[in-house]
């Protein structure tokens, strides 16, 4: 018998505060796993109409998965969350993409009907578990040249971006940054950031206090860590370009090294009316491309471009854009090929990555919360994207719909 695919919402998203990693980070001594745990169980705390024994999958992705975020962690994190064991998980890895898989990946379970109801996010602890830990890459890949050695390294594809489009300036992307720290301010002076964020107990303990000069003892997170809302133009003008002598990107224009977590309540739209669990977005399609991994940057181009074609949708139709900030010089390359400004206020309007922090696995569903939070307090706007770069040559876009929205114009699809 043909098969009805199901229409699919999300239903609520959480994240700790994001930490700066290493031993002055607030999470150095925090297990990774036990971010996750937070999220899940506030998931469920914060939908008490959602019975445990209903949720029938959990995907939580990891990019470094070793020590703890590694062991299956989507199934571990279950069943340290409380969950029925009957409940069962699994491991998601496309690095900074790894949350919004998970969250795609249910999506097309629940979709086709294996689920009705799942649990996504992903998890990152750059600090115990640095980027490219325990790697080791085939030398075929530049020895046969297959890639450029840059490609192995994030802030190298980064340069290639700036050389490839001359007109990405470095005062385009510190200006970009600027404008990132000054909107994330505002958005936590307007009360728009701490709804999502889950509180974490944390502790310091005497000997990391007396190598960090820091106080020891217990305390709770609250905010993210890498905010630096005094930032200026003169102030990000003097900073050291790591990946490349008189390169153009820096410490300031980019995202920094993090630890967080986040998860996601998706489900079937139909359970979620029966379930009386709240809407908040309505996924319309997704898509992933892969790009030359040297400048993996461009990633989000065509997979947005593939998201719209899939959806029937022109990027004229999108009234928000979520743009997973990296660097500033991969979402200026995006907002060029689509004739989109610098300054649009569709994009990121309470600030991203380079504000926040972006550990690597996790921040896709930040991307969703805030967009779910735009779509409530902006009724007029019918359709928007949470859209990143991921590593070795990709992107991921994914195009919601917006519940609220009060009616179409005359003439919008």
């Amino acid at each position: 018998m043909p098969r009805t695919v199901r229409d699919i919402v999300f239903v609520d998203g959480v994240r700790t505060p994001f930490g700066k990693a290493g031993p002055k980070g607030i999470y150095h001594e925090t297990r990774a796993d036990d971010l996750e745990v937070a999220c899940l169980r506030e998931l469920l705390r914060r939908n008490p109409a959602l019975p445990a024994e209903r949720v029938d999958e959990v995907a939580i992705a990891a990019t470094t998965q070793t020590g703890d975020q590694g062991l299956t962690i989507g199934r571990t994190a279950a069943l340290l969350a409380g969950l029925p064991r009957s409940v069962p998980g699994y491991a998601v890895d496309r690095m900074c993409a790894g949350a919004m898989t998970a969250v795609t990946n249910v999506a097309g379970g629940i979709a086709l009907g294996a689920y009705d109801v799942a649990l996504a996010g992903g998890v990152e602890h750059m600090g115990r578990h640095p980027m490219g830990e325990g790697v080791d890459p085939n030398p075929r890949f530049v020895s046969e040249r297959l890639v450029d050695s840059s490609a192995l390294f994030m802030g190298m594809t980064a340069e290639n971006i700036h050389d490839r489009f001359p007109q990405l300036t470095k005062e385009r992307a510190d200006a970009y940054a600027v404008r990132s720290q000054e909107k994330a301010a505002k958005a936590y002076a307007n009360g728009l950031i701490q709804e999502d964020l889950v509180p974490i107990a944390i502790r310091r303990s005497a000997e990391t206090a007396e190598a960090t000069g820091l106080e020891a003892g217990w305390g709770l997170a609250t905010a993210d860590e890498p905010m630096r809302p005094g930032t200026t133009m003169e102030g990000l003008a003097g900073l050291k370009t790591p990946f490349r002598p008189h390169g153009r990107v820096t410490a300031g224009n980019s995202a920094g090294l993090n630890d967080g977590a986040t998860a996601s309540l998706i489900a079937a739209e139909e359970v979620a009316r029966e379930l009386g669990l709240p809407v908040k977005m309505r996924l319309v399609s997704y898509a992933f491309a892969g790009v030359e991994p040297e400048v993996m940057g461009i990633g989000p181009v065509p997979a947005t471009e593939k998201a719209l074609a899939k959806a029937g949708l022109g990027i004229e139709d999108i009234g928000l854009f979520e743009i997973n900030e990296a660097f500033a010089v991969q979402v200026l390359a995006f907002l060029d090929h689509f004739g989109i400004a610098d300054d649009d206020e569709r994009v990121n309007p309470y600030g991203g990555a380079i504000a926040f922090g972006h550990p690597l696995a996790s921040s896709g569903v930040r991307l969703m919360n805030q967009l779910a939070r735009q779509f409530r307090d902006h009724p007029e706007v019918r359709y928007g994207l949470t859209t990143m770069c991921i590593g070795m040559g990709m992107g991921g876009t994914v195009i919601w719909e917006n519940p609220h929205f009060t009616g179409a114009q005359e003439g919008e699809k």
